[in-house]
């Protein structure tokens, strides 16, 4: 069946014709690309210096991102892992709808498959922070508000009651943690 568009009153459409040549000189107005490849477009002063942990310093993040919603939940742990590697007891504390972030079951078409480009970041994170002896805590209530079962945690990572988030925040506190909390917005 073919069907036809109505007409309109207003502007008539453009040629094809014509859409290529407008087409190609946006293209051209700007020569692209401007740089090559590795030409620096920022500078690389640090500013501040590399902090290491001194003896006892921890590290306590708490995570309430969403797994591939936005990068914070990522971020987070990619931080947590550096500042393992700078000597911290580093801890990540997945908590909400950040407990999302620490199942095992993630992948399309089977578990452990990718089914877009970094589809496993966030598990192939948390599993190198593990192995580097990072801690993960994961909230049992931020698991059961998405139907998740605690039976699919990532290997290592530790399971915990709802009210432990508050506790443990007072206990790296006390500690005299850097504390970084990152939310999904």
């Amino acid at each position: 069946m073919t069907t036809t568009l109505p007409a309109t009153t207003g502007t008539p459409l453009i040629s094809d014709a014509d859409l290529k040549v407008a087409q190609d000189t946006s293209k051209g107005e700007i020569v692209h690309p401007s740089l090559p490849k590795g030409s620096n477009i920022y500078g690389s002063t640090k500013i501040f210096p590399d902090y290491q942990a001194g003896e006892g310093e921890s590290y306590f993040t708490l995570v309430h991102g969403i797994a591939h919603e936005s990068s914070v939940a990522f971020v987070a742990c990619l931080q947590a892992l550096r500042a393992l590697r700078k000597g911290y007891e580093s801890v990540l504390y997945f908590y909400g709808p950040g407990a999302m972030n620490a199942m095992a079951t993630r992948g399309f078409p089977t578990t452990g498959d990718s089914g877009f480009p970094g589809e496993q970041n966030i598990n192939n994170q948390i599993e190198r922070f593990i192995e580097e002896g990072g801690t993960v805590y994961v909230c049992r209530f931020g698991l059961s508000l998405h139907g998740l079962r605690e039976e699919d945690l990532i290997a290592g990572t530790i399971p915990c009651h709802p009210l432990d988030v508050q506790d443990a925040l007072i206990h790296y506190a006390r500690k005299g943690a850097i504390i970084n909390s990152t939310y999904n917005l």
